[in-house]
């Protein structure tokens, strides 16, 4: 059950279903315009697992929002307090979507929340497809861009195991910060019903 939003009219499929639409049309659209599909979701809904699947299935690069941190500097209070802001959506845009848009390669340097600096450049080509994936890389901003566009969801419960098993002690910033701030964002530009599919894992 999607936790805030049932009343939207989300288009529901089996995650295999999902990743054989989506495999069908990256592959049957090799060789046109640049594919790329977003996924965005829940915390531990299962992105960028379904996105290594589908990135298997048909060689498409993946691009993962996670490296599009804000920097310390962007990381202000105003910024916060609007929806869907918590992600440096300018240089994902600049650096990643528009020039895979233009069938140009995109490059990068990657931002490390650990560090709290850039890792070394990389590069990633859209030839054969591009699948970008993570929360928030749906932004109001950048959502148009996308060719095909997928919701992953996952019931609170499911939710809190993966987390705190998978962040053990910093589990808490998740509950404390990190989940409102996406919930206000879903439920501010109701993303699921803005998707072509979505997934409950």
């Amino acid at each position: 059950m999607l936790n805030n939003i049932d009343s939207s009219p989300v288009k529901f499929v089996t995650k295999e279903n999902a990743l054989s639409l989506a495999a069908e049309k990256l592959l049957c659209n090799r060789g046109g315009s640049p594919f790329i599909v977003g996924i965005d979701g829940r915390c531990a809904s299962g992105k960028s697992a379904f996105a290594s699947e589908l990135s298997a299935l048909t060689g498409a690069a993946v691009v993962h929002a996670d490296d599009f941190f804000l920097r310390p500097e962007q990381r202000t209070a105003k910024r916060y307090a609007s929806a869907g802001e918590n992600l440096d959506w300018e240089r994902l845009l600049s650096e990643v979507l528009l020039p895979f848009g233009r069938g140009e390669e995109a490059r990068f340097r990657p931002f490390n929340c650990r560090t709290l600096d850039f890792d070394e450049p990389v590069a990633v080509s859209p030839h054969c497809g591009v699948i970008v994936e993570g929360t928030y890389c749906l932004n109001r901003h950048l959502s148009q861009l996308y060719s095909f566009k997928i919701f992953m969801d996952t019931d609170k419960k499911t939710q809190e195991l993966r987390i705190r098993a998978r962040n053990g002690e910093y589990a808490g910033a998740f509950f404390e910060k990190w989940l409102p701030l996406e919930e206000l964002y879903f439920s501010s530009f109701d993303i699921p019903s803005s998707c072509d599919i979505c997934v409950r894992t």
